[in-house]
């Protein structure tokens, strides 16, 4: 042995000890405490590691001697099993070789199959087949008196009617294929026993002569050949290829099927090799780590020790942080104290000033030494209030200062004021007795200044509105209190909520109002409170019956000062502008009728021209049918033929009469479905007969499946009439030659970003066009290009049209930059709801004069 080696150790274990300390002397006390702490610990969690794999080593290990004791008894029964299969094989192939032949009787098998079975307790039956399968002889172990029906499967039983083969006719005719010995699949017998066979090739000069056949018992294989020792150690089982227990050493219980053994073995029943498997299992002797006394106390006796541990880090964390808490906290108060915009001032029960704050001095204008240890009267009193502060400093002292605060008057240094005020409340110490005051101060000047400036514009806000022409009142919506009402609504309606309610109706949303005060029960819980805030004024128009006026009310729901949902409303007295709209109405009606019948006026000698016709073919039949009747030259066919063709001319007459009529009757306003083929077609026919006396000739063009308008059928033909009838006149104005004197109508559907889905009607003519300052003027009312127009035609034209809420437009057409002609356009919406009509009645509403068949005036109806 080296004599230096323990110098060399010692020597560095003293140098790993001076690191050791060197490391442990540079950590703070608070990481040297908790390395004290987590030291032990970790040492007590190691131990307990070090007991748990321990035990768990000792059990794996215990579990593999049992694998190992499980795995070498089958195999042991494998080995006894496949021994006695083999000799009982060879047996059976010498006893069909030297004793069977086609001329032995059934008492010489009888003989032989007994002397074989005697020595072989697991033999339950011999059979000896033809080569047809016939029985020739059998020896049983069993009462065989119920062979004439023995169940499926078994040796004797005769093939099934079905057709269906047992698995004794499988091996026959594997046995008649192969000629060598063959192993059965396991099957029930007639005694209900599972059983396997062995089948022998019976072979005479080189054929299949039949076979001898053994039926082996499972369960008695298992008795009489797997040891007894083995059978007492562990359970021995023979299963087929589904897992079903066939035959086994230990007698199953009756009941639920038992849990799975923890310890398996299988191994294939050799020579067989028909799907059986001999399992051997196995269960551990010992309790496990969670039964296992010992193991508990070290757990019990190690989590107490690591309780006691973490229990004694805790406390020292806590210590830990109570320390940094302290001094955490006694640097934020002192930061607070220099930032915070607050005065603070402590007084002992005497008045002396003990503690003043930064803001304090910034506030005063002095200093802190020259504050501390002051008595009354202090150097921030005003000179002229020192009595009125000495008061509320005594009330102060006698802790009878208000909750709210005081406002008192301040002095700086430099002389100048400012407003504050003060609260008091208690200084108590640790022992919870009063040692003095603490006073904090607030500068209050600028917040009374916007205090005041607020009352100011809130009294000149409350001024505006009562001397506003309009009703304003708010209502609470959940108990129905009118929280406010201005003067002219006071005027209108009082101070009574009801009138409220009648300018609401059907302003808005309907609201619950709650009939009773109880203030426990919310009546308004799960309302959209801020969507209905957010929502806009709604303006409606309201008539109140008892005042004979009309409202324009505009609603709004808001957040009142105490947060309660309300409702404002604005009513406005719109009468004065109703009335005008009505007068403004009924002359714009006057004016549409006046424009029907200067239109009918502009075309009477067009419509005598067209009347002139049928009536002079009325009166030329029946002058004609008079002479021919005189003369008895007539017969009664060309009679009847004659009076068919007046009839006809009469009936002609009568539709250019009725249609004017009905272009210039007066009717009751109405909007009702209309298709824009009809319209077209009514106010062509009106404007032929102009254009047929001027020579001018007319293309339309009307779009297929247009969808339905609503509309007034009558205003907008009297739009389009007007339109055919000017194109025309300017056509014949300008004396054009035949090529272009001609008129193109279309009717198309059209979508525009604007107007949505739209229906375009268009009057395009080759006339000469309007100058640039006319387009400019063109709607305008009374004026006229004509010598003997009046000016209303297409300001009347616009307003009936903006009253469906469609668009007119006229514009030149250009070749190159020569005006080709003029083109006007006006659209009509697809769908038009009368939502609006209760708000804003149109700026054009018709109300026609109608005309009897004597050509007088009807009763004027007002709507």
């Amino acid at each position: 042995m080296n004599p230096r080696k323990p110098g060399l150790v010692t020597h560095a274990t003293e140098a790993g000890r001076r690191l050791l300390g060197r490391w442990w002397r540079r950590q703070s006390p608070a990481r040297q405490d908790r390395f004290a702490t987590l030291g032990p610990l970790v040492s007590v969690l190691l131990f307990l590691a070090a007991i748990i794999s321990a035990f768990w080593y000792l059990r794996n290990e215990e579990v593999e001697r049992e694998a190992e004791a499980v795995k070498r008894d089958v195999e042991i029964a494998q080995q006894q099993i496949r021994l006695r299969l083999i000799e009982n094989q060879e047996q059976l192939v010498r006893l069909v070789r030297e004793n069977l032949t086609r001329e032995q009787d059934t008492a010489d098998f009888q003989r032989l199959a007994a002397s074989f079975a005697a020595e072989r307790p697991e033999v339950l039956k011999l059979t000896w087949f033809d080569a047809q399968k016939n029985v020739r002889g059998q020896y049983a172990l069993y009462d065989s008196r119920d062979e004439s029906s023995p169940v499926a499967g078994s040796a004797s039983a005769p093939p099934a009617a079905s057709g269906v083969r047992t698995e004794s006719d499988w091996a026959f005719i594997t046995l008649r294929d192969l000629r060598q010995p063959v192993y059965s699949r396991p099957f029930q017998n007639a005694e209900r026993a599972m059983v396997f066979q062995v089948h022998v090739p019976l072979i005479e000069r080189g054929h299949f002569g039949g076979a001898l056949v053994a039926d082996i018992g499972i369960d008695a294989l298992l008795r009489h050949l797997v040891p007894v020792d083995v059978t007492r150690r562990h359970p021995v089982a023979v299963i087929d290829e589904r897992e079903q227990l066939l035959a086994s050493s230990v007698t199953p219980m009756p009941g639920p099927r038992t849990r799975r053994a923890s310890i398996v073995h299988d191994v294939p029943l050799t020579p067989a090799a028909n799907g059986l498997v001999l399992r051997g299992t196995g269960y551990r002797t010992s309790a496990g780590l969670v039964g296992n006394t010992l193991f508990w106390m070290v757990v019990a006796l190690s989590a107490l020790t690591v309780w006691m541990l973490l229990g004694t880090w805790r406390h020292m964390r806590r210590r830990s942080q109570i320390q940094g808490a302290l001094v955490q906290e006694t640097n934020f108060r002192r930061a607070m104290e220099n930032s915070m915009l607050t005065g603070m001032r402590a007084l002992d029960l005497e008045g002396r000033v003990t503690y003043v704050n930064p803001a304090f001095c910034a506030m005063t204008g002095f200093t802190e030494g020259e504050l501390i240890g002051r008595l009354p009267p202090y150097p921030y009193w005003p000179h002229d209030r020192i009595d009125e502060n000495a008061r509320l400093l005594q009330q102060e002292l006698q802790g009878r200062s208000p909750a709210g605060g005081i406002e008192v008057k301040v002095m700086r240094k430099n002389g100048t004021l400012f407003d504050a005020r003060m609260y008091v409340s208690p200084l108590v110490d640790s022992r919870s007795q009063q040692t003095g005051w603490m006073t904090s101060m607030t500068n209050i000047t600028e917040a009374k200044r916007i205090r005041d400036q607020l009352s100011a514009s809130h009294e000149r806000f409350t001024t505006v509105l009562e001397g506003l022409d309009a009703a304003v009142s708010v209502l609470s919506v959940q108990h129905g209190e009118l929280l406010f009402a201005n003067r002219s609504y006071r005027l209108w309606f009082g101070a009574d909520s009801r009138g409220h309610a009648l300018l609401a109706s059907g302003t808005g949303p309907a609201l619950p109002v709650a009939t009773d005060r109880d203030e426990s029960v919310d009546g308004l819980s799960g309302l959209p409170t801020q969507e209905l805030t957010a929502m806009g004024a709604n303006p409606r128009e309201i008539y109140a019956h008892a005042l004979d006026k009309w409202f324009d009310v505009r609603s709004r729901y808001l957040q009142w000062t105490d947060g309660r949902l309300a409702q404002m409303l604005i009513a406005t007295d719109v009468t004065a502008r109703r009335r005008a709209e009505e007068q403004a109405a009924q002359q714009a009606e006057k004016a549409q009728v006046s424009s029907r019948l200067i239109t009918m006026g502009e075309m009477a000698s067009s419509v005598a021209h067209e009347l002139n016709q049928p009536l002079t073919a009325i009166t030329n039949y029946c002058s004609g049918m008079v002479s021919r009747v005189k003369a008895e030259t007539i017969d009664r066919d060309a009679l009847i033929t004659a009076l068919e063709k007046t009839a006809r001319q009469a009936e002609r007459a009568g539709q250019i009469i009725h249609r004017i009529r009905a272009f210039v009757k007066k009717s009751e306003p109405q909007r009702q479905p209309a298709h824009a083929h009809d319209i077209v077609e009514d106010a062509v026919e009106l404007a032929s007969i102009e254009l047929r006396r001027r020579n001018v000739a007319i293309h339309q063009y009307v779009a297929q499946h247009l969808p339905q308008l609503r509309c007034d059928p009558i205003l907008v033909e009297q739009v389009l009439l007007n339109l055919l009838k000017n194109a025309a006149e300017a056509i014949d104005s300008a004396k054009l030659p035949p090529s272009r004197r001609h008129i193109e109508l279309r009717v198309i559907p059209r979508h525009t970003p604007d107007e949505g889905g739209v229906i375009e009607f268009s009057v395009t003519d080759m006339g000469p066009g309007l100058p640039e300052e006319v387009l400019a003027r063109l709607y305008e009312a009374f004026f006229s290009t004509k010598a003997e127009g009046m000016g209303i035609g297409l300001s009347l034209c616009r307003s009936i049209i903006e009253s469906h809420r469609g668009r007119i437009r006229g514009q030149n057409l250009y070749n190159g930059d020569t005006v080709a002609g003029c083109r006007f356009a006006f659209t009509l919406p697809v769908e038009t709801h009368a939502r609006h009509e209760e708000t804003t009645r149109p700026a054009a509403v018709h109300n026609e004069a109608a005309l009897d068949a004597d050509n007088t005036p009807a009763a004027k109806t007002t709507p």
